[in-house]
């Protein structure tokens, strides 16, 4: 699968404020990831604090918080983890699926899929 990253707005809570950062398009995360200093400029609170397995199988805790995520022109509130200062940014699968993206590895791209009700 090759890897990709696109542009995202991190916003305050309110939604009234945004950071653009380049994040990697990571099927594999959970939670979208972003730098705790952005977070913390942008007031974000963490809220609690979960077990995350990494790419080497080790488990690590961090902060989780919820805020405003611009993806593809689309806002969306979303779980976003307080990532450390020299982890890239990535895009997570609930943010994506909040907003009704998936991934298009061949292309490089996110495309819109419908919602489902089965």
């Amino acid at each position: 699968m090759g890897l990709f990253n696109v542009p995202i707005g991190v916003g305050d809570p309110q939604g009234e404020r945004f950071q653009i950062v380049e994040a990697l398009v990571d099927t594999g995360a959970t939670f979208s990831i972003v730098p705790a200093s952005i977070l913390n400029d942008l007031g974000v609170e963490p809220q609690r604090s979960g077990s995350f397995e990494l790419a080497d199988g080790s488990f690590r805790d961090y902060h989780i918080g919820e805020t405003i995520l611009r993806v593809e022109g689309e806002e969306v509130r979303s779980v976003v983890v307080f990532g450390d200062e020299d982890m890239e940014a990535a895009l997570g699968m609930v943010t994506m699926q909040r907003i009704g993206l998936a991934v298009d590895p061949a292309r490089q791209r996110l495309f819109r899929v419908p919602y489902r009700l089965l």
